[in-house]
């Protein structure tokens, strides 16, 4: 007993277990609070502006397709008029009246005549001047606004057409007030003699109707930027921007618009946003933002104008991308801040594990017996942070996999574009259709509705590709004629082609309508629109652009090559041609290429840059090519 009691107290009592301080452990969570609010909130931003300006970029290309639209039914307006005093120059009733003015028989024929043609052709008004000046006939006559017995020897367009043949010139009425375009075409005796001139005038009633139905603003200006036709009347004759005194002056001495007070139109540009943007500075819609789009029409020396409003649309794109980012950061804080209470909770286990065997040591001569207890605990909470730590690396897991996806909602969103084409060809047969309606071509007008039923079926087929991109599911291919593919691609891009008068050489042999490869037909014109596209953007801007695309037969196999007389592709470029991301235009996202390599993968065949094209488009120096190589079936 007295060994045993001696033992006892001559034991030194066990150290008190370490333990961190609280107010250290809540220093540390409020510093990883802070950092990641700092850090969270400048992602979040930056999201923000990154989806912003993607937004505008999207708005951008969809006014210029909407701002062709009504580029095109604009000049079909005017070139449909253009042909008609021409050949009113050389009618015969006309040359008559002139020759003899007091025919009073013939005047009122050739007024009965002239008022048929303006109601056939919707032109405002036919008249005829006398080399005077003096308006003789007109298709108003029995209006009360009637033409016939003023005097428009002042008008420029009068002037210019007896001078030097014909002329064209915008102008507000003098006698219906209403603004139009005067087409003049001079008329001339057999012995050159100057009789006259035969003036239409074409006012855009119509036009304007429609813009103003649109949700876009869209209007027309002339060369010194003074608004000419609008689906704003508020606008009309307002500047784009302030005219000096002395053109005010000289515009309003000319009466060519009358008593218009030519002020600046209420639009002020939008700084900062290194965006075509502009906010409209009326009391009712000050600061409002409206993405401006303007297109020229160097044949009548306008330009047309397109504000898209941009506000919602900017500010949806934003508010989903933060969201989003949001969304993201906060469960990202949350599993960190998990992971480091946990390893917190583990340390300080550790920590009391360590303590624990202190003391056992310490009492290990007098306490034998609670040893194995101990150590069993201790390999408990040693299995227990083992399983935390697999934890850890399955959250880890998890997240990569979470990018993945984020990724693939990316490049699945990159794929959209491809929607745009078909849509614009859709309004154009459409708008096409409902000319050849006016113009009594039923057969003609029922092809064009064929082709739009064809154009949504491709449509429906080009957002059925994302879903199966998705689903990691290739569609089931068939035979499929590349002539009929290439004259899909060419029917898509055809507007485009005539926008820009780019040269197209097909380059087919003979028995080419029976090549057929072993594909899906909306991919294989997938892959032709974006390379025909490619080179389009390529040619668009030189000089005597030229697209040429050839087919050859050879060993059962079928290449495809589309060049280019662009300026080529830069060396670093071609290094990488097919990595994503990696393009040379400015808005570019470098998507296509690789994806159409993925598609021509899928059909077994490959798609490689070959070696750069001639002036002329053939195989050599110069341009850009693109050969896709099939294996072809019977």
């Amino acid at each position: 007993m007295t060994s045993s009691t001696a033992r006892t107290e001559t034991a030194s009592p066990p150290a008190p277990p370490h333990r961190p301080r609280p107010a250290r452990r809540g220093r540390g969570w409020l510093l990883f609070l802070l950092i990641w609010l700092g850090a969270g909130g400048l992602l979040v931003w930056q999201a923000g502006q990154i989806a912003r300006d993607q937004a505008t970029t999207d708005l951008t290309v969809a006014g210029q397709t909407a701002i062709a639209l009504h580029v095109e039914a604009l000049a079909a307006e005017i070139d449909k008029q253009r042909a008609l005093p021409v050949v009113l120059a050389t009618d015969p009733d006309a040359l008559a009246v002139l020759r003899a003015p007091a025919d009073a028989t013939a005047v009122m024929a050739l007024n009965r005549k002239l008022e048929a043609l303006s109601t056939a052709t919707r032109a405002a008004v036919i008249y005829l001047i006398d080399s005077d000046g003096m308006t003789i006939a007109a298709s108003n006559w029995q209006g009360p606004a009637s033409f016939i017995g003023n005097d428009y020897g002042f008008r420029p367009y009068y002037a210019v057409a007896m001078a030097e043949g014909a002329a064209e010139h915008f102008a507000m009425g003098t006698v219906s007030h209403r603004p139009g375009m005067y087409l003049a075409r001079r008329i001339q005796a057999a012995d050159g003699r100057r009789l006259g001139v035969m003036v239409v005038k074409i006012e855009f009633d119509r036009i304007e109707q429609l813009w103003r139905a649109a949700p876009d603003r869209i209007f027309a200006t002339d060369a010194r930027g003074v608004v000419l036709v609008t689906g704003i009347d508020a606008w009309r004759f307002r500047s784009l921007t302030p005219l000096p005194q002395e053109t005010r002056s000289a515009i309003r001495a000319s009466l060519q618009y009358g008593d218009a007070p030519l002020d600046p139109l209420p639009l002020a540009l939008d700084t900062g946003m290194g965006k075509p943007l502009v906010h409209l500075t009326t009391p009712m819609a000050a600061g409002s933002r409206l993405l401006h789009i303007r297109s020229a029409m160097p044949d009548i020396g306008w330009t047309l104008h397109l504000l898209s409003p941009a506000d919602q649309p900017l500010n949806r794109a934003a508010a989903n991308a933060r969201t989003i980012v949001t969304t993201l950061v906060t469960l990202l804080a949350a599993a960190t801040a998990a992971l480091l209470y946990r390893r917190q909770q583990l340390r300080a286990r550790v920590a009391a594990a360590d303590d624990a065997r202190a003391q056992l040591e310490a009492a290990v001569r007098d306490r034998t017996a609670d040893l194995a207890s101990t150590n069993a605990t201790l390999e408990a909470e040693m299995e227990e942070r083992r399983l935390a730590e697999a934890a850890a690396r399955q959250m880890q897991d998890d997240l990569v996999q979470a990018s993945r996806l984020a990724v693939l909602g990316q490049i699945a969103a990159s794929v959209a574009h491809e929607i745009n084409q078909p849509v614009a060809a859709i309004r154009a047969f459409a708008d096409n259709a409902a000319a050849f309606l006016d113009r009594d071509r039923p057969q003609a007008a029922r092809d064009n509705l064929v082709r739009i039923a064809g154009l949504t079926d491709r449509i429906g087929a080009i957002t059925g590709q994302l879903r199966g991109f998705a689903r990691k599911s290739a569609p089931t291919p068939t035979p499929v004629a590349v002539t009929e593919a290439v004259d899909g691609a060419l029917l898509l891009l055809g507007h485009r082609l005539r926008a820009h008068a780019v040269a197209l050489d097909l380059d087919m042999p003979v028995d080419a309508a029976d090549a057929r490869v072993m594909a899906d037909r909306v991919r294989l014109e997938q892959v032709l629109v974006n390379l025909i596209g490619n080179a389009l953007d390529a040619v668009a801007d030189g000089p005597e652009p030229r697209i040429s695309i050839s087919l050859r037969r050879a060993k059962g196999r079928i290449a495809l090559a589309v060049a280019d007389n662009g300026p080529g592709l830069p060396l670093e470029i071609r290094a990488g041609l097919f990595l994503p991301f990696r393009t040379t235009k400015p808005d570019g996202l470098g998507l296509g290429l690789v994806i159409s390599a993925d598609l021509v993968r899928e059909m077994g065949g490959t798609l490689t840059a070959g070696p750069p094209a001639t002036d002329d488009g053939s195989p050599g120096r110069g341009g850009a090519q693109f050969i896709l190589d099939l294996p072809e079936v019977s």
